[in-house]
């Protein structure tokens, strides 16, 4: 089966979602202009690059953490995991400008260090990010789409101790959740290694 832009019957939903698939779920955390904070998920989102580490997020519509990332220049990034699933689950509500998604999850607000917007203190890990772009998307013909593109610099990381196992992030331990297609999350839950061809060279 192959397709463009009229999907067969026999796909009764879109299937993009599942085949691009596990996505890891960014949690962000931001503060709207009266100082409040709002806390959502986005599986569009994505490690961008490290040294200096970047993280971007993409948001379907001109959302609040879009818009509070980009007028406050700083969001935080919780890792949302399988004990933390049904808070990650309230927080993805439609609640108006203002509603404080962290207290309507039951989730305590972590203390920043470099930036003034919390970050969940219940996650094994989290991030606070300073804002260097947010953009509305075009599609292939330049015309603009009612997507919306963050890209945030980490400044500061935060780790619960008990993750660190030999000097690493335990992620395993951690049991991190991904989205996949429809209603569909995965678990993290064992870790395999891979060396690359070139790590025996290094040796």
């Amino acid at each position: 089966m192959h397709y463009g832009d009229e999907r067969p019957e026999a796909l009764k939903f879109d299937p993009f979602k599942a085949i691009i698939a596990p996505r890891p779920i960014g949690w962000i955390g931001t503060r709207n202009a009266d100082g409040v904070p709002n806390l959502a998920p986005y599986s569009f989102f994505a490690g961008l690059g490290a040294t200096p580490n970047m993280i971007g997020f993409s948001s379907e519509g001109a959302k609040h953490s879009f818009t509070n990332a980009r007028d406050r220049g700083e969001f935080t990034i919780s890792l949302a995991t399988e004990a933390l699933a049904d808070a990650m689950n309230i927080s993805s509500g439609s609640v108006p400008d203002g509603a404080n998604e962290f207290k309507l999850a039951g989730l305590t607000l972590g203390e920043p260090v470099e930036i003034s917007t919390p970050f969940v203190a219940e996650s094994p890990a989290a991030m606070e990010c300073i804002t260097v772009s947010a953009t509305q998307l075009s599609d292939k013909d330049g015309n603009p789409i009612n997507r919306f593109f963050v890209i945030g610099q980490v400044v500061h990381t935060h780790i619960r101790d008990e993750y660190i196992r030999d000097g690493r992030f335990d992620t395993a331990s951690a049991r991190p959740i991904a989205r996949m297609g429809y209603r569909d999350y995965a678990t993290v839950t064992e870790a395999w290694e891979l060396m690359r061809p070139d790590d025996a060279k290094a040796v």
